[in-house]
């Protein structure tokens, strides 16, 4: 940020940061869903509406072991995850899903903080409203470790901040052989006064088929 500043001031261009981009989705760009299929499943679904076009405000990316995973985070308080696997070009994609944020809830001691990590956020199974949801990630027992993620996220202006996540995958069935997605991050991130801030982030989200998505550049 002081880099830019300075730049600025002696006119000079700060240079272009290289922001998370896949399948034409990139900082700025939009997409459209395909309006008929959200419709046909919305009555189902834990969110009340979903805006056909967004436009994308941040981007972040993920990486684990040959895998990335991006999130384009957009202006209907949602977010679409991309997950390639063996590289970073389009054909290296498995799975898109888009998902929206249900609830941000602030943890404020260690003691809850273990708790969420150790004995919460893996159960075989997590109830939200008066929906069950089953964990989609295996274990030998009961209970599964989340997953750690570290994410660099960019906002508009280039910036970036990285967040620790502890995260867990859950889903339940819709009708014609679809599900709804239920994602757990408890995240810990180090704020600029120096001190660890750690909130539980709930989204719910679904599968996207290419049929059901037409990104604009």
């Amino acid at each position: 940020m002081f880099t830019k500043l300075i730049n600025k001031i002696k006119g000079k261009d700060a240079p272009k940061v290289k922001t998370p981009e896949i399948m034409g989705l990139r900082m700025g760009a939009s997409f459209e869903l395909d309006p008929l299929a959200i419709r046909l499943i919305l009555d189902e679904l834990t969110i009340e509406s979903c805006s056909p076009n967004q436009i994308i405000k941040a981007a972040g990316v993920v990486e684990l072991d040959g895998t990335w995973i991006y999130r384009f985070y957009t202006d209907d308080d949602a977010w679409l995850q991309v997950i390639a696997e063996g590289g970073q070009r389009d054909e290296h994609v498995v799975d898109v899903k888009l998902f929206h944020f249900y609830d941000t809830l602030d943890v404020g001691s260690e003691q809850a903080w273990n708790k969420l990590l150790k004995s919460d956020i893996g159960a075989p199974s997590y109830h939200l409203q008066d929906r069950s949801y089953s964990r989609v990630w295996t274990a030998a027992g009961d209970y599964h470790n989340p997953v750690h993620m570290a994410e660099k996220t960019y906002d508009e202006d280039g910036d970036y901040s990285v967040t620790d996540q502890f995260t867990m995958l859950f889903e339940r069935e819709l009708s014609d052989q679809q599900t709804e997605s239920l994602f757990l991050s408890a995240e810990e991130k180090e704020e600029d006064a120096g001190y660890l801030s750690r909130s539980l982030v709930i989204s719910t989200g679904i599968t996207l088929t290419p049929s059901q998505i037409t990104i604009h550049g």
